[in-house]
């Protein structure tokens, strides 16, 4: 059984035993008939039609997860399950094919794109990108990069990117040894080990949100950040099932197609880290296209 399988095994809900459908219709039966033995035919014809009713009622009430007497316990899914079952679907979903890579950041009621962040990217570094900065306007970024993705304080070329390891070990250690050769500094001077490892496990909430990432390097991150404890389940939310992550950031995952959502910090296309105020975070968009910005 995969994790796509085992997720939707965890959130099925069992039928009830016929014992428990037998027990909820003799109770209801008694409850019903009990001192009424005077009643006329036609009482007795409208009790049944109740008791058909109740009893249909008592099964469905019976079902519910709140009855614990009746039935077994739904266990609830972990937020560890949730990723790795996202793993599973983001190794086989398509990758995708488009000129420009593109990202939309949007706030969480779906606020126009002008109050957000959106940019587009060409693989040799010619980028656009609208924001308040820039006035709601698409805008050309005169600087040419040749390395104009970001995993926080590392830039790579799209090749880079897609040539990341696929194994979980291999790309923890990748990042780690790319962050410890960096020369990006904080206001308070070079990078400290706390810096680096925050600036670590933003890089994987990159790499599976807003970077095009291959399938493999995506479902990879996915179960590295699965690896963390403290790993919680928020439970349902639109767009999928929403995550606390360890160092307080917030995701919203679809398992079924292995995309993030929702969340609640991103990389912005210069390696700025900006996290959202807004407590249900920010929807968020990412995809290659053949669609010019206008």
């Amino acid at each position: 059984m995969n994790d796509l399988q085992t997720l939707r095994a965890a959130l099925a809900l069992d039928e009830p035993s016929q014992d428990v459908v037998d027990r909820s219709r003799h109770r209801l039966q008694n409850r019903i008939r009990g001192g009424r033995t005077s009643r006329r035919r036609t009482g007795w014809l409208v009790a049944g039609a109740r008791l058909t009713a109740a009893a249909a009622a008592a099964v469905a009430i019976a079902a519910m997860p709140a009855a614990p007497v009746d039935g077994p316990p739904v266990r609830t899914v972990s937020g560890q399950e949730i990723l790795l079952a996202a793993a599973t679907a983001a190794e086989r979903s398509p990758e995708g094919a488009g000129s420009y890579w593109h990202v939309k950041v949007t706030e969480a009621d779906g606020a126009a794109a002008s109050s957000g962040y959106e940019y587009w990217t060409k693989p040799d570094g010619q980028s656009w990108m609208r924001g308040a900065k820039t006035g709601g306007k698409v805008t050309p970024i005169k600087a040419l990069s040749a390395t104009p993705f970001s995993l926080v304080a590392v830039d790579l070329t799209l090749e880079q990117l897609r040539a990341l390891p696929t194994d979980p070990d291999a790309l923890k250690a990748w990042i780690a040894e790319a962050l410890e050769r960096s020369d990006a500094r904080t206001s308070a001077g070079k990078l400290t080990a706390s810096d680096r490892e925050q600036a670590a496990f933003q890089s994987l909430i990159s790499l599976v949100s807003t970077l095009p990432a291959t399938p493999e390097v995506r479902a990879t991150a996915f179960r590295v950040i699965a690896d963390y404890p403290g790993v919680e389940n928020l439970g349902a939310v639109p767009g999928g099932q929403g995550l606390s992550l360890p160092t307080g950031e917030r995701l919203v995952v679809d398992p079924a197609t292995g995309r993030v959502n929702g969340t609640s910090v991103f990389v912005t296309m210069d390696g700025a880290v900006y996290k959202v105020a807004d407590p249900a975070g920010a929807r968020i968009k990412a995809e290659w296209t053949n669609t010019l910005p206008e």
